[in-house]
């Protein structure tokens, strides 16, 4: 169990990388707007891609 979670936080820091290296004018553009937003839309998105992300690691596992 823990080395797939640590697997899993690997391949994340790989995605979050090539989303720097591909495309770092865009990722900067996306974070000042994050900044902007209040707290309560960035709580609601954050809970929205957490949801996502179980159902699709219980259908992934399935």
């Amino acid at each position: 169990m823990a080395g797939e979670v640590l697997r899993a936080l690997c391949l994340v820091a790989v995605f979050e990388g090539l989303f720097l290296f591909a495309a770092p004018r865009g990722w900067k553009r996306a974070a000042e707007q994050l900044l902007m937003l209040p707290d309560r839309h960035l709580r609601l998105v954050g809970a929205i891609v957490v949801a996502i992300g179980i159902v699709a690691l219980w259908l992934a596992r399935g």
